[in-house]
């Protein structure tokens, strides 16, 4: 196996993933004060669907940290965390545009949605260019 290389890609890869692990244990863990912590404004509560999705931020996380260890794996790791965090950005500028989410929200989610997902899709551009390897 080969070993990770701790240069900026790691860092990164890193970076992206731990706070979706870290949110996705908080919405499983503490669904109801995560709601109203981060989304009171959004819909109503939802147990089940606030668990589903923090199962999807666990996945992906667990994801782009593997993929910081294994590099060779990078390139469908970091495709994977992009097609969720990408679908749902994508949710979150329909619902934005449309009227859906208050007008606040395309600032709000910025760091947390679009950056991180603009991101990941930025990495899938540059692991696929530099071969699954990306070193």
């Amino acid at each position: 196996m080969a070993r990770p290389k701790f240069d900026l890609w790691f860092m990164l890869l890193v970076a992206l993933g731990v706070p979706s692990i870290v949110n996705g244990l908080w919405m499983l863990a503490d669904s109801q004060g995560w709601f109203a912590r981060v989304a009171s404004d959004v819909s109503p509560m939802n147990v089940h669907f606030v668990r589903d999705v923090g199962a999807a931020y666990l996945a992906s996380g667990v994801g782009l940290c593997w993929a910081a260890w294994r590099p060779a794996w990078r390139l469908p790791l970091v495709a994977v965390a992009a097609i969720f965090h990408g679908l749902h950005a994508l949710g979150h500028v329909r619902e934005t545009a449309s009227g859906d989410l208050a007008a606040f929200h395309w600032l709000e989610d910025l760091p947390g949605i679009y950056l991180p997902t603009l991101l990941m899709l930025a990495l899938v551009f540059v692991f696929h260019r530099k071969g699954a390897h990306a070193r």
